[in-house]
């Protein structure tokens, strides 16, 4: 009896010791194959983790404004809710005043691009002023502001231009062209190919194709993820800061 007590307390310890060796093996496999989580590393969704940076891009037009063509790119503009930059011939303010003040209305940026589309190197001060602060008054009176960028047609820069220019100078980065054959098909292959976050495009909204065009890649560029701003908005998102007689051809990161 009191060896057959004995057995089962034996027999009993067994089974104790068994258990715990499994146990403490399957500890350490359940170690070895789980991830560690620590308080220190934020999960997918919880603040701390940086979301990708907004691509930026910028739609400016120069020539204008011309009634039928600005017009119907507004429309098409406002119906997609994108904001763009236009540098206006000074002659043709007047006779459009009422397109350039819906410009400024709906929230788009506004430059000089000079009063006849000259060469503004080497002009002497009076020419300079006959050509950019002529078109500048004619907005002033227009607008009832006066913050507004240029650009000098062509691109063309002097000393002169930087000095007396009176506010930043604005270029590009994106020139499709879209003057020389307004080939609309082209023009929006070239940009939607070229086009990068900080970008700036060039284009001209005199023309019925070149206003396709820009619908079209507003359209395409959207759908890449792209958001389109003005100019100012493009810089300021950029911490980048325009100051007058320097100029700027994109705001890439």
């Amino acid at each position: 009896m009191r060896y057959q007590w004995r057995r089962q307390q034996q027999s009993g310890w067994t089974l104790l010791l068994l258990f715990a060796l499994i146990g403490a093996i399957a500890l350490t496999w359940v170690g070895q194959t789980s991830p560690s989580v620590t308080a220190d590393a934020p999960l997918a969704g919880e603040e701390g983790l940086e979301e990708p940076e907004q691509k930026l891009i910028a739609l400016t037009f120069d020539d204008g404004p011309r009634r039928p063509t600005t017009t119907e790119l507004l429309d098409g503009l406002a119906q997609r809710g994108v904001k763009a930059t236009f540098f206006l011939i000074g002659a043709q303010v007047e006779a459009n005043r009422d397109v350039v003040r819906r410009m400024d209305r709906e929230g788009h940026q506004i430059g000089i691009h000079t009063y006849d589309h000259v060469k503004l190197t080497d002009l002497s001060k009076t020419d300079f002023d006959a050509q950019v602060e002529k078109t500048r008054a004619e907005l002033v009176a227009t607008l009832d502001h006066n913050d507004f960028l240029l650009r000098p047609p062509y691109g063309m820069l002097d000393d002169s231009v930087k000095a007396w220019a009176g506010c930043p100078i604005i270029l590009w980065s994106i020139d499709p062209e879209d003057w020389s054959d307004q080939n609309a098909d082209r023009v929006v292959q070239e940009v939607v190919s070229q086009a990068r976050d900080g970008g700036i495009i060039l284009m001209h909204d005199i023309f019925p194709e070149s206003v396709d065009a820009a619908l079209r890649i507003v359209d395409a560029l959207h759908a890449q993820g792209y958001y389109f701003c003005t100019i100012e908005e493009l810089f300021d998102a950029r911490g980048i800061p325009l100051e007058a007689g320097q100029s700027y051809w994109n705001a890439y990161p």
